[in-house]
């Protein structure tokens, strides 16, 4: 699966983190490995005019989903068709999103991947116009979002256990990267 991204947005962030997410969530959404995505991260002012040219609403938002030309149907897992496709461009604000992060409660980067969830599903067809719409859309991403901070912590366990279990065989003088057996 290639996601390009591109941060042009002028903030620091995790940008591997954002890609992780993305991809975090395609795979969930059983997208083809041969799909694409671009990731753009971008200032208050240039999302502030995406706004007003693409949705007529004045202002910012924190995130825009521009599908591909050729995905005029459904992309979603229930639609059958799963071949490879350009999926779209994911548009993201942070410090948009930065503000919400700080309402919601929680990081900066956790509201970049919810952000990144949403509009990954936005590509493929999902939507939250009406109440069951939204219902449903809101609930997988939820979803997506919690079995994705699962994944996260156990791979920080299994790398802190690695790391660990190689400075113990250091200390014994056993080198974990040679795992030649000499024979005498």
């Amino acid at each position: 699966m290639s996601i390009e991204i591109a941060n042009e947005s002028g903030m620091a962030v995790d940008e591997k983190s954002i890609v992780s997410a993305a991809r975090f969530a395609l795979d969930r959404m059983e997208v083809s490995p041969l799909a694409e995505l671009s990731v753009v991260l971008v200032t208050l002012d240039v999302m502030s005019d995406l706004h007003v040219r693409w949705m007529d609403l004045p202002g910012p938002t924190d995130v825009m989903a521009f599908p591909m030309d050729e995905l005029d149907s459904a992309r979603r897992p229930d639609a059958g068709d799963t071949s490879p496709a350009l999926l779209g461009d994911i548009v993201l604000c942070p410090a948009f999103a930065k503000d919400q992060a700080r309402t919601a409660g929680h990081s900066l980067m956790d509201e970049l991947h919810l952000l990144t969830v949403h509009g990954v599903l936005h590509l493929l067809g999902y939507d939250h116009a009406e109440p069951a719409e939204e219902r449903e859309m809101f609930g997988l991403q939820k979803r997506i979002l919690a079995d994705f901070k699962t994944a996260v912590s156990a791979a920080k366990r299994r790398d802190a256990q690695r790391s660990s279990d190689d400075r113990l065989l250091g200390a014994a003088g056993l080198n974990a990267a040679d795992d030649t057996v000499e024979n005498t």
